[in-house]
């Protein structure tokens, strides 16, 4: 199964490993970086990896077995990282990492419904427990509700004309599959604008932030983990979009920078003062390495925080 880890090398060297430290990879995946913290941990050093994928997990499971057994994979979703932690008796770790995009093989199985290139049923859960569904929203969501998401998720221009003329479709016949949809979207907007402009794109990562409640749970996991952190754990992001990096990057400054209520004052109370420091003021993006072998790097970026 191949897989390609984005910034890999970049990570794993922000990440600070300690042999005997306590790893998080939010972001299991197919196991790229989660390999490679556990072969620099020794027999006190414990892994968590943490995928709602079944496949994924079990795959990773395969891979880590052959290089220690100091880990352990949880079948939830990040955002209640902190909760499953603490029953497990962990309060603290050394680091976490939140990798955001959607590995190959993910995007590549037809049947997950990811890809605007393969035919496939319009799906895009990533835990396949979940109920909603893209087909749920493309065939059920007003069309005000549609542009609005559409706008706002995948911050397309012509997301009103797209909704409509999805609205105006299913009325003839359920949307069933994503090519259905992308010709949907191209009929709406024409060729020209289509090729040029590539909406679709726009309009199905849209699907699938409102399918797996994207931001929500990024805006709500990021605080978890930096007060999780020991003092010197670190936390790497790669996100792959504006709006993902946009909430990294505020969350990040507000817990780095002294409140306006207190700068000016001769003494800052402790609980006032920032907890965490920024490792990069810019992101991080990929070598041009990295980008002339991989694709799907061109738009990541990576930001890195560490406790103080």
């Amino acid at each position: 199964m191949k897989h390609y880890s984005v910034m890999k090398n970049e990570v794993i060297d922000n990440l600070n490993i300690k042999a005997n430290g306590i790893y998080v990879d939010a972001t299991l995946g197919y196991a790229g970086m989660s390999l490679e913290i556990l072969k620099r941990l020794n027999k006190d050093g414990l892994l968590i990896g943490i995928d709602q994928d079944e496949e994924a997990r079990s795959y990773s499971k395969i891979i880590l077995d052959e290089v220690g057994s100091n880990y352990q994979i949880l079948p939830i979703n990040f955002k209640d990282m902190q909760k499953y932690l603490k029953e497990m008796g962990i309060e603290k770790v050394d680091g976490v990492i939140f990798d955001l995009g959607f590995s190959s093989p993910q995007v590549d199985d037809g049947k997950r419904g990811f890809s605007f290139m393969i035919d496939a049923p319009l799906d895009m859960r990533m835990n396949l427990d979940n109920k909603l569904t893209a087909r749920d929203i493309v065939n059920s969501y007003s069309e005000e509700e549609l542009t609005k998401y559409f706008y706002q998720y995948g911050e397309e221009k012509l997301s009103k004309v797209i909704s409509r003329e999805i609205v105006k479709k299913r009325k003839e016949k359920k949307i069933e599959t994503t090519l259905e949809l992308v010709e949907i979207i191209k009929s709406s907007v024409g060729a020209n604008y289509f090729f040029k402009n590539h909406p679709e794109r726009k309009i199905f990562q849209a699907l699938r932030i409102l399918v797996n409640d994207e931001l929500n749970v990024l805006e709500s996991v990021l605080p978890d983990a930096i007060n999780m952190l020991n003092k010197g754990g670190r936390i790497c992001v790669i996100t792959f979009h504006s709006l993902e990096d946009r909430i990294v990057k505020n969350i990040f400054k507000k817990y780095s920078e002294l409140p306006e209520i207190v700068k000016g004052l001769p003494s800052i109370p402790e609980e006032y003062k920032p907890i965490i420091k920024l490792i990069n003021k810019k992101p991080i993006i990929a070598s041009d390495k990295e980008l002339s072998e991989n694709s799907r790097s061109h738009s990541a970026k990576l930001r890195v925080i560490e406790r103080i």
